[in-house]
């Protein structure tokens, strides 16, 4: 129990890394007061443009993927039988602590870049099926929303595929199970954080983002 504890803390710790935050901060701004107030990288794009959103993209990405390799390598050789487990809760926990940051009043991103980090660490089989479900979805429909709900919905299909064919060595069912439950509580938590990006795409109402001049948005005012 202590390392799933540990393993939750060392991802929350990585999560508080707010780049896109951090990336305002620096140019005079608050991200959370532009756009659509969120503190991730669609919303850095759309107000301050392809660089910012490259630069809070890989931020993001890699501050999960730091949590889940310091994850392995503190736990990987004593408790091989639950590695993958462990991974999970790291990148859990840095997931959490993207969205809700305690020094910002718990007001933070909705996950997704984070989310990219921890498939690209967890494991090599779910980096193709992530990846093509996100770009494909996006280049045709230039959702983000789209593309990052169906990433969770790919990635919980294929955990409980691979988990039961055996993929990851050693673990129980038990653990599996354990694993399953984590994978259905972060896509429940992004499909609320996605609520009001959910209602807009079912009345056809959703913003679409481009990597063009285009996508720029009046930086004055924050959406509602």
């Amino acid at each position: 129990m202590l390392e799933r504890v540990i393993s939750l803390l060392i991802g929350y710790v990585f999560g508080l890394f707010q780049t896109s935050f951090i990336y305002g901060k620096a140019h005079g701004i608050d991200i959370r007061n532009y756009g659509s107030g969120n503190a991730g990288t669609t919303n850095a794009l759309r107000v301050l443009g392809k660089k910012a959103g490259v630069i809070v993209l890989l931020g993001d990405l890699f501050k999960c993927i730091f949590a889940v390799v310091i994850t392995k390598l503190f736990f990987g050789a004593s408790h091989p039988e639950i590695k993958y487990l462990l991974c999970l809760y790291a990148g859990a926990g840095a997931i959490l602590g993207h969205n809700y940051p305690f020094y910002m009043g718990f007001k933070g991103g909705k996950g997704i870049a984070a989310t990219g980090g921890m498939i690209l660490a967890f494991h090599p089989y779910f980096i193709p099926v992530g990846v093509l479900l996100f770009f494909g979805t996006f280049f045709i429909t230039h959702y983000v929303s789209l593309g990052s709900l169906l990433v969770y919905v790919g990635f919980v299909t294929e955990l409980v595929i691979c988990g039961q064919l055996g993929v990851f060595p050693g673990a129980t069912q038990e653990t599996l199970l354990e694993m399953y439950a984590i994978a259905v509580a972060l896509a429940v938590m992004a499909f609320w954080r996605h609520r009001e990006n959910i209602k807009r795409l079912v009345h056809g109402e959703e913003r679409k983002t481009y990597l063009t001049k285009k996508n720029k948005l009046d930086t004055e005012h924050k959406e509602g």
